[in-house]
């Protein structure tokens, strides 16, 4: 599950479903990040409808923020494990064009259980563009593909 043994820190726990029960611990604070070069791809215009002007569309910048969130837990995580986002509440209050470079920032603000809160940030390298919150649960691959197979023989 999330680890991160040290002893000088004493934060929110994640406690796995493992064999050897020991608890596996993500300091407050750690941060994640992702970079992504704007192609006309994810432009809003492209990616929703024509009509949308030429900037990035707001589901990639969240796209974004998601990556680094993971990629801040990608290192607690065991095998078999994954995290998958569970909720968002972002603002995005700056345009982007074509060809310039969006990092986004996830910090770890909260950790309960299975669940892990973040502060996330976008910027394009002149302005930021884009922050909020956004939660990720940490997941048993095996026991979630088992419940996604069930749903789709339905």
């Amino acid at each position: 599950m999330l680890t991160k043994k040290s002893p000088e820190i004493s934060v929110g726990r994640i406690t796995p479903q493992v064999e050897d029960n020991c608890v596996r611990q993500i300091p407050l604070g750690t941060k994640g990040t992702f970079t992504l070069h704007v192609q006309p791809e994810h432009l809003a215009n492209r990616f929703k409808d024509a009509i949308l002007p030429q900037v990035l569309a707001t589901p990639v910048m969240i796209l974004i923020m998601e990556n680094a969130a993971l990629n801040a837990m990608r290192p607690f995580l065991d095998a078999g494990e994954s995290a998958v986002g569970t909720a968002v509440d972002v603002r995005h209050f700056a345009a982007t064009p074509v060809g310039h470079e969006v990092c986004a920032t996830a910090e770890v603000i909260n950790v309960e259980e299975k669940r892990v809160d973040f502060k996330v940030t976008a910027s394009d390298g002149i302005e930021e563009i884009g922050s909020g919150t956004h939660q990720r649960i940490v997941i048993d691959l095996r026991s979630f593909n088992e419940r996604l197979a069930k749903k789709r023989s339905y």
